[in-house]
């Protein structure tokens, strides 16, 4: 992810410090955990893991890169704790048998086979499921496409709510947490009162981008570098510009290098150029 930062600031010419936000699918993170919803600020004496989104398990790993479905359930689970098993008039519970709620609930209550994720990717999976849009992807994204598509052009009035958070003693990870947890039962509220689901989309987009938002004011870097395959999402990038831009800051973004992995290799070079030990890419979950 860091890699990702680098690349971007490198296609751009930024100059040092700024603060680097890498939102992509799954990739393993320095900690042990799986990252993809990561914030960095990178200074000359080194680079700090400065923000994240707050992690959720991912039942059956791998798995649920292909069924937004089980992203849903582990974000439902994290939010509602057991009574997310209960929520069966959401489109993701009933998407699974008996059996399978009582396989893949074993695996969240007991942390088997059900790694913890800070994913933005499995985040747009899980919101997705949820607004009744994919369950089962047919090729990586989908789901996400589809919740970009839903929110393309439509006002959902105002975002749902994210709050950051430092991080409590013994927590591992970032210095400060992203909290989605409000904007879970926002969205939950709104699927049960008839919200459509562009609207839901729209509001769920905005809330992402207030969410760097605060990180970006918590950080008080004025540049921001925007990067990671999350951001080849139009809306999201166009709503996170603006907002940053209105509130004095100076973003940056892939025009001519791949947002997604296709510019890792770059920003291994930038961080060989600086003395720095190279990123590592390491194999997607």
């Amino acid at each position: 992810h860091l890699a990702h930062v680098f690349a971007c600031a490198a296609e751009n010419e930024i100059l040092l410090p700024y603060l680097g936000v890498a939102w992509d699918g799954t990739g393993y993170g320095e900690d042990g955990t799986v990252w993809g919803g990561e914030a960095f600020v990178v200074r000359e004496d080194g680079d700090e893991h400065f923000a994240s989104l707050e992690p959720f398990r991912l039942p059956g790993g791998e798995s649920a890169v292909r069924e937004p479905r089980r992203s849903a359930l582990g974000a439902l689970f994290a939010c509602f704790g057991e009574a997310a098993f209960g929520m069966d008039d959401l489109a993701p519970l009933g998407e699974f048998s008996d059996t399978e709620l009582g396989v893949l609930g074993d695996m969240l209550r007991r942390g088997l086979n059900a790694p913890m994720a800070s994913s933005a990717g499995r985040m747009f999976d899980a919101v997705a499921s949820i607004c009744g849009l994919r369950q089962v992807s047919q090729f990586e994204g989908q789901a996400a496409m589809l919740l970009e598509f839903a929110a393309a052009g439509i006002d959902g009035g105002s975002a749902y709510p994210m709050v950051l958070r430092p991080r409590n003693v013994g927590e591992l990870g970032a210095r400060h947490f992203l909290d989605w947890a409000p904007m879970m039962r926002g969205i939950v509220a709104s699927v049960r009162v008839g919200e459509s689901p562009g609207a839901i989309a729209a509001r769920f987009h905005g809330a992402l981008a207030e969410g760097i938002l605060a990180v970006a004011r918590a950080a008080g870097e004025p540049r921001v570098m925007l990067t990671g395959g999350c951001f080849q999402n139009r809306v999201l990038l166009e709503m996170v510009v603006l907002r940053l831009r209105e509130e004095g800051f100076m973003p940056a973004w892939h025009q001519r290098v791949p947002p997604n992995d296709g510019g890792i290799a770059l920003g291994q070079i930038a961080a060989l150029l600086r003395g720095r030990r190279a990123p590592r890419r390491v194999a997607r979950v």
